[in-house]
């Protein structure tokens, strides 16, 4: 049997079904954002690490876990915006004796685990303890920690081995999350509970953990009798969305309300959106690459300033960044104390990166640079470093990582060069110098160049030791003079931070300690 159908009435009726099909496209999308209206939803570039806080030193794992715990003091906000100064949070008080060297915290009473179990002093030694115990990343922040003893129930003391300026603000840190002592029922292993912790928590915090699927998502539950007030949402949901492309689709269809870290031509095209708020902030967000000095390769300092010499700093940052971002004048940001803006600075001349490669020998260098998601735009600038270094003679070959594999790979020095980010936990010199340049802190920690040297880790750990700021910014200027020749690491640049959200969220506070973290517990949706 033939069907005639009427030419006009087909065209009428097609229209008519695309006119249909967008409007449900759009009612889906408002429902998306409308179904629930207590669930706020980010997009995240990368994936969890490890959720336990005396192990992780990523603040893709941090953006989790900053909810999910209390700590003794945590930065203050004034007028909607985050500053540095420590107020009180679990520690209803302290106090410090004259020589900076005792510290008493006095905890709030009525502050509770999931479980029931009161958070007290015994809580708060064991958590701080436990990280030293266990000696990874974290356990760096106390390692001036002497001695701790338990006074009374809510008070406990703290002794230093030396004056350490920072010390009360490594209280505010993710390190310094204070862990209910019941969960060492869950180690299995004799490695205190670090394999449950892992894909789990176990705070006092205003959310905890609900649910976990590696490279999927990440749900946050509320704690509806939070002691200091119950979050007005009831739940977050963290998507790991690895490109940028889709994160921002998915915030322009209301898939999510939050995309993270996209690249800053997406930000200015998302600027003309009236749904979208593209939130912009001064930050002490750097990216750099970090050069291995253990590799035969890379150990002659010669080498290395000429890997400084072969980047396009500039076409880095015009081609890229967008012009959002300023080259990095030393390792200490501007916008904090110790900056040197006098300090040298290398510029782009692969002329003297050739001519250092021949004084030293070197011919044909061939380098292998590794990156992962945790920054959109990395595969750029690694394609930008390719290009500068080959005007030098340098061959760089480009190799991407997941960021969880990568962590790890860097921890073992497993690699010649590798994009790195950095954002400081306290508002301290001790951030960028004494992690990066330490070596101690070989590693995971912050010295991720394996460098070492007999001066710089004498000054450093003097720097620290000292309760005044102008004799340790004498002491930094030093070191800077010396890291920048040595050159262990490249300075890219300092970023000025945009987070993009749905004008629906309200609430939301920036701290540049905090950097990729978020206020949930005082956030809500218009």
């Amino acid at each position: 049997m033939r069907y005639l159908i009427n030419t006009k009435s087909f065209v009428f009726m097609k229209a008519l079904f695309t006119l249909c099909c967008c409007v449900l496209v759009v009612l889906y999308s408002m429902c998306v954002m409308a179904q629930d209206k207590r669930t706020l939803i980010i997009g995240a570039a990368s994936d969890i690490h490890t959720l336990d806080p005396a192990v992780s030193m990523d603040n893709s794992d941090w953006r989790q876990t900053y909810p999910a715990y209390d700590r003794l003091v945590r930065y203050e906000v004034v007028k909607g915006q985050g500053t540095t100064r420590a107020e009180p949070f679990a520690a209803r008080a302290w106090s410090v004796s004259g020589d900076g060297l005792t510290w008493n915290f006095y905890i709030r009473p009525g502050i509770s685990f999931a479980d029931g179990t009161a958070l007290d002093a015994e809580a708060v030694r064991f958590s701080l303890q436990r990280a030293l115990d266990i000696g990874k990343g974290p356990a760096q922040n106390f390692n001036v920690i002497e001695s701790m003893r338990v006074i009374d129930p809510l008070t406990l003391e703290i002794k230093l081995a030396r004056p350490f300026g920072p010390f009360l603000q490594t209280m505010a840190t993710n390190a310094a999350s204070i862990i209910n002592p019941a969960v060492l029922e869950h180690d299995a292993r004799n490695d205190l509970g670090q394999d449950w912790l892992r894909t789990n928590t176990d705070g006092s915090g205003p959310f905890s953990l609900k649910e976990l699927v590696p490279g999927k998502y990440a749900v946050l539950q509320a704690v509806k009798d939070y002691w200091d007030g119950t979050p007005w949402l009831d739940q977050v949901v963290v998507k790991f969305i690895p490109d940028p492309d889709e994160r921002m689709a998915a915030l322009e269809s209301g898939r999510i309300h939050i995309a993270e870290n996209l690249l800053m031509e997406q930000l200015i095209r998302l600027e003309d959106n009236q749904d979208i708020k593209v939130h912009r902030y001064p930050s002490q967000l750097v990216e750099y690459v970090y050069i291995n000095t253990q590799r035969p390769h890379l150990s002659d300092p010669r080498v290395r300033r000429a890997l400084n010499f072969a980047v396009d700093y500039q076409a880095i940052i015009e081609n890229v960044i967008h012009g959002n971002a300023v080259q990095m004048k030393g390792p200490i940001p501007q916008g904090m104390w110790g900056h040197n803006p006098y300090a040298y600075q290398y510029e782009y001349n692969p002329q003297k990166a050739a001519d250092l490669l021949s004084e030293a020998g070197v011919e044909d260098l061939r380098l292998t640079l590794k990156y992962s998601e945790r920054r959109s735009e990395w595969k750029e600038i690694a394609k930008e470093l390719q290009t500068s270094f080959s005007r030098a003679g340098i061959i760089l070959e480009l190799e991407f990582v997941p960021n969880p594999v990568l962590r790890e790979q860097l921890d073992k020095g497993d690699f010649d060069l590798c994009l790195g980010v950095w954002s400081p936990d306290f508002a301290d010199p001790y951030m960028f110098m004494n992690f990066w340049f330490d070596s101690t802190y070989w590693g995971l920690p912050g010295n991720r160049s394996f460098y070492k040297n007999v001066v710089v880790d004498e000054l450093l750990r003097h720097a620290a030791e000292s309760s005044s700021v102008a004799g340790r910014t004498k002491l930094y200027s030093r070191v800077q003079d010396i890291v920048i020749s040595d050159a262990p690491y490249i300075f890219l640049h300092q970023i000025e931070a945009a987070v993009a959200m749905h004008k629906s969220v309200q609430g939301f506070v920036y701290n540049p300690m905090l950097e990729s973290i978020y206020n949930i517990e005082s956030i809500w949706i218009k």
